[in-house]
């Protein structure tokens, strides 16, 4: 069995058309709407995921009386690959507020002056509460090769073993996706709002939408 791929754009919603403008090289110029629109992409896939979620019935007592209500039996962790997941980030904790929170830093790290096709992936950080026995949701707006993805996850486990992890991301690559389901358990789903067909040689999603990171925070050096 592989981890279960939930391919979001394949069902019309408000998400494509959020999707349209974070794609798009002229809307890109704006780097505040390049994040809201990363941001609003999280918030819709957070609500995906939340359907899968356990709730409970809590009592709650209103002006009027009380009503019983269904509310989330725990909340999730929300674990975020630096810097390009900050964003996203956002728009899942907008949706879980009451969430914990990890961060991992990764990064891929060129061969030879920087501009080489070969490359590896490096976990240099991680910041994260204990994940023992809960579900954990891990955001990256880009899954190209699925490197990054499977060292984030195996970093994670330092910190327990989770109930269930979701991967969300808002375009990944079917190379990347298959990646994925080869190196990691079945108790996982990835989540996409789009999934591209090609890398270039320097593993960039193609069509893709160019380096998440860099349009939402300036390019780096």
């Amino acid at each position: 069995m592989h981890a279960k791929v939930r391919n979001l754009s394949t069902v019309d919603s408000a998400l494509n058309a959020y999707l349209a403008e974070i794609r798009d090289k002229n809307i890109q110029k704006d780097s505040l709407r390049f994040r809201r629109n990363m941001e609003r992409a999280g918030e819709i896939i957070a609500y995906e995921i939340s359907k899968t979620l356990t709730y409970i019935t809590q009592p709650i007592t209103t002006p009027l009386g009380t009503s019983n209500c269904r509310v989330l039996e725990q909340q999730p962790v929300l674990a975020t690959i630096l810097r390009a997941g900050l964003v996203m980030h956002q728009g899942f904790l907008n949706v879980f507020d009451g969430a914990e929170n990890a961060f991992i830093s990764a990064y891929r790290k060129h061969h030879g002056d920087g501009n080489s096709d070969s490359f590896e992936v490096v976990v240099e950080y991680l910041a994260s509460p204990t994940i023992d026995g809960k579900t954990v949701i891990l955001c990256d707006p880009m899954l190209a090769t699925g490197a990054s993805m499977v060292l984030a996850y195996k970093a994670l486990l330092e910190r327990g073993k989770p109930k269930h992890i979701h991967i969300a991301t808002v375009i990944a690559s079917e190379a990347g996706i298959s990646f994925a389901q080869e190196n990691l358990p079945e108790n996982i789903t990835i989540w996409a709002a789009a999934i591209d067909s090609e890398l270039t040689p320097r593993s960039y999603i193609v069509p893709g939408l160019g380096d998440a990171g860099d349009l939402a925070y300036g390019e780096k050096v």
